[in-house]
């Protein structure tokens, strides 16, 4: 892994030099182009995820019909961390964060 101090390897920057010739002349499209990892591209741009509220947290588990213990058990997490969630007593973080922001934008299905 390319820690900021680094710079990436000839072979590194052979590569994306390749992938950026291969999207501009049509043989990788964006979406491919855009899964190449911050690994290889550097720190350059952090990936801000947006705040869910409580009350977001609250629809999306009311939406999929569970339970605070069921959506606990699905995302990993204890029912009392749920329950501060959505009473917005605490703010999810990290991977909790992450796996909401999927369940927010696509829905309870693409984790089950």
């Amino acid at each position: 892994m390319m820690t900021e101090n680094k710079k990436p390897s000839r072979l590194a920057k052979a590569m994306l030099e390749t992938a950026k010739d291969m999207r501009n002349v049509g043989l990788m499209d964006d979406a491919d182009y855009g899964k190449i990892t911050l690994r290889h591209l550097g720190m350059k741009e952090k990936i801000v995820t947006e705040p869910l509220t409580g009350e977001d947290i609250r629809a999306m588990r009311e939406q999929a019909h569970m339970s605070q213990a069921v959506f606990a058990h699905y995302l990993n997490l204890t029912a009392g961390y749920v329950s501060q969630l959505e009473r917005g007593k605490k703010r999810p973080t990290g991977a909790a964060l992450a796996l909401l922001s999927v369940i927010h934008r696509k829905g309870i299905e693409t984790i089950l």
